[in-house]
Formats: C-alpha cells, sequence, structure tokens
C-alpha cells in the first residue's frame, strides 16, 4: 500500500486577487504543497492563520485593515515558530529588517515570484530563512549607515508630508531651531542634498511610510 507524500500546507495573504491567484496557480502544480487558504487583509490573515495552522505562510506587508507586519507581529506572539514569508513589492533595508526582527523567514519581491516562490517556501518549511538578491543588496548597502533616531524618523515623516520647519515645531511642541538642528543631522545620515531628496530617501528605504 503506498503512502502519500506530506504536503506542505500553504496560506497566501494579498489583498490583490491577481496576486494571489498567481500563487494559487503556482501552488497548484507543485506535488509536495497545497494551498489551504487565502486571506485579503492583515486581520483576516491572522484570523485565517489561527484557524487552519498552515506549515508555511506567504504574507503581503502592505494591507488595509492590519498592515503585513502587525499582522506577522499577531501570528508569532501566538505561535512563535510560525514559518512565515513576506512578499512584497519594495525592497527598503529598513523595511526588510523590521520584518526579519518581527520574525519572518524570507523576504521576496513580487517580482521574483515565478523563479523563487517554490525553492523559498520549500526552504522555509525546512527551517532555513532566504532572502531575495534584492533585498541582501539593500541591507549589505546600508549597513554601515547612521541610523536615524527615533526623533529624526518622526521629523522625516512630518517632512514628506509636506511640513515646514514651523509647522514641525509647532506639531511637536519644540523650538524651530531644535526642527533644524535635526533636519541637518537627517541630511547628514542619509546622504540627502535636502528635504525633498531625505523623504524620498526615507521612502525608498522603509524608514518612513506615508
Amino acid at each position: 500500500m503506498s503512502v502519500e507524500p506530506y504536503q506542505i500546507r500553504v496560506l497566501a495573504v494579498d489583498d490583490h486577487p491577481i496576486v494571489r491567484q498567481g500563487i494559487a496557480s503556482l501552488v497548484g502544480i507543485q506535488t509536495d504543497m497545497v494551498l489551504v487558504g487565502e486571506a485579503s487583509n492583515g486581520r483576516d490573515a491572522v484570523q485565517q492563520f489561527r484557524n487552519l495552522m498552515p506549515d508555511v505562510t506567504l504574507l503581503d506587508l502592505r494591507m488595509p485593515e492590519m498592515t503585513g507586519l502587525d499582522a506577522l507581529i499577531a501570528i508569532r506572539k501566538d505561535i512563535p515558530n510560525a514559518r512565515i514569508i513576506v512578499l512584497t513589492t519594495y525592497a527598503g533595508d529598513m523595511q526588510i529588517l523590521r520584518a526579519l526582527k518581527a520574525g519572518a523567514q524570507a523576504y521576496l519581491l513580487k517580482n521574483t515570484l515565478h523563479t523563487d516562490l517554490m525553492q523559498t517556501i520549500r526552504a522555509v518549511h525546512a527551517g532555513r530563512k532566504a532572502l531575495s538578491p534584492e533585498a541582501t543588496y539593500e541591507i549589505a548597502e546600508h549597513a554601515t549607515d547612521d541610523v536615524l533616531s527615533p526623533a529624526e524618523v518622526l521629523v522625516l515623516r512630518l517632512i514628506a508630508a509636506g511640513n515646514a520647519n514651523k509647522d514641525i515645531a509647532d506639531s511637536l511642541s519644540i523650538a524651530e531651531e531644535t526642527v533644524k538642528s535635526r533636519v541637518k543631522s537627517i541630511l547628514s545620515k542619509l546622504g540627502a542634498n535636502d528635504r525633498t531628496h531625505a523623504a524620498m530617501i526615507g521612502l525608498k528605504r522603509g524608514i518612513i511610510e506615508l
């Protein structure tokens, strides 16, 4: 009597139906894995995970109702050894590091799913970690950079929202000179030419989000 091989049980979480369909198609032709469920937002992802207890969860970072990062933290709080692969269109080094620190085992860019996803699912299920080449490059590129302080990140976020120094000072209840000092430090740490350039770098690297 033949014994059926074990199949890796996969949960796909993404707010774009076409991405979930693509994942379903890729998983569907594999003999060693099966798609057991789908979710379209972070809150549903946590609930689906609790209900299904998948072996590997594919989790988009940017979703409505509850972000992928918050869902990742909630899932790992329930099940510390949950195996989660983050899927995203962004390769910002700070975003990657936040996901890894929150417990993600792998970080994949969506444009590499067709070539890397199946191999990554198998690696993560086997207990290994994986980063896309782009993610590895981004982390290495900024590994020795000075990190912005929480106060500087707050100022950068307000800069990106279009606030002038005086508006930022009023908003944070600090002196305008303090804001100017933080802006100067931000530009230096990010290697930015001006405030607009600093905001663009902050968004690209995942230091801030709008």
